[in-house]
This record gives C-alpha cells, sequence and structure tokens, in this order.
C-alpha cells in the first residue's frame, strides 16, 4: 500500500527521470527545479562512469573464478587509477549543495513520517559502523561494517548504476564504488538529528 509520502515521493523522482530526457521546458512552461537537479546528478554520475571505464582500461576483469587475492589486488588496482584520474576529486563534486538538498528533504521525508519510528530502529539496529573520518578518494577500511541502508530510504532516493551503493555512515550518506571499495562522494549531515526524531 503506498503511503502519501511514498506517492509524493514517487511523483517526483518521475518528474525527475522525465527532465532526463528533456534537456529544457517548452518557452513559457514552468521549471520543475527538482528534475534539473535529479538530471544534474545523472549527469555527474555519467561523467564518474566515463571516468571509471578510463581507469578500468587494461585491468584484466575479475572473473569469480579468480581467487580472493587477484580479486583483492584488482580492486587496489583500480582505486589507484581511479585516484589518480580524480586526483582534483573533492566532497561535493558530485553531491553539489542543490542536491545535498534535496537528498537530504528525500532522506528527511519518511524519517518524519508516520514509519519514521521504524526507519530510525533500523538504523539503530543495524550493524554499527564505527566511526573513522571520511574522505573522497579514500579506501573504505574492511575492518569497518558496510552499515546497512534500511529499504525505505534506499527506494526514496534515485537510482544508482551497477558497482555504486548508498551507505550510512553515522549521520553521513557515502556514495561508494563497491568494486574498487573507494569512496567517491560523500553528504555530511544527511540524515536529521536526533531534535528532530519521533
Amino acid at each position: 500500500m503506498t503511503t502519501p509520502c511514498g506517492a509524493a515521493i514517487a511523483c517526483l523522482l518521475a518528474a525527475g527521470c522525465f527532465g532526463l530526457a528533456q534537456v529544457s521546458p517548452p518557452p513559457g512552461q514552468p521549471v520543475n527545479q527538482n528534475s534539473l537537479v535529479i538530471q544534474d546528478f545523472g549527469k555527474r554520475l555519467d561523467d564518474y562512469a566515463k571516468v571509471r571505464k578510463r581507469a578500468q582500461a587494461g585491468l584484466p576483469d575479475p572473473k569469480s573464478e579468480r581467487s580472493a587475492e587477484d580479486i583483492k589486488q584488482y580492486q587496489q588496482s583500480l582505486a589507484k587509477n581511479l585516484r589518480t584520474e580524480r586526483a582534483q576529486a573533492k566532497a561535493g563534486d558530485i553531491f553539489t549543495p542543490s542536491i545535498s538538498q534535496l537528498f537530504r528533504e528525500l532522506i528527511a521525508t519518511p524519517i518524519r513520517s508516520e514509519s519514521g519510528g521504524k526507519i530510525q530502529a533500523s538504523l539503530r539496529h543495524a550493524e554499527p559502523v564505527r566511526a573513522f573520518p571520511l574522505e573522497v578518494n579514500q579506501e573504505y577500511p574492511q575492518t569497518s561494517a558496510l552499515q546497512s541502508t534500511p529499504p525505505t530510504l534506499l527506494s526514496n532516493l534515485p537510482k544508482l548504476p551497477s558497482d555504486l551503493e548508498y551507505r550510512i555512515v553515522g549521520q553521513e550518506l557515502v556514495l561508494l564504488d563497491t568494486k574498487a571499495n573507494l569512496i567517491v562522494d560523500l553528504l555530511p549531515d544527511a540524515l536529521p538529528g536526533p531534535q528532530s526524531e519521533r
């Protein structure tokens, strides 16, 4: 059963998908700012995909039958190449101020809804992630658990290409390249603070 909150978010994202196919509205038509923001987010992901493709060039494709050591070596080589390709990368390159604002709204909406208590409980009971400083181009420490993101929050955010995932670390949202185990970008204060919890 779709809640009013879910329906509103679905409409917002549907408008964003439409915006991807329509670069600019006809003259005299109002501009859906959220559509433009989601369109910008999609373009930035496309740009990252091009960088990633260059970083993968020349690397052997890791097969499932390869040893864990081979897969780890591939991961490290890809991460090294990505750092070289994105040497000037910094927080906010993908999560721009306007994208960050929209994401915070998309995350806060279900948390402040009637089902918000369940989402907060899910975050509290998920395997905790040990606090550590986050930086773009940093390897996600294998010693730290990857806290699961509640499906309700995940479904409200724009869909990501394969090998990219959203992860929650404390109050921050991490955009993680799972194949390279590398932090692509991060959004501080993505979750509402305790004063916003119900």
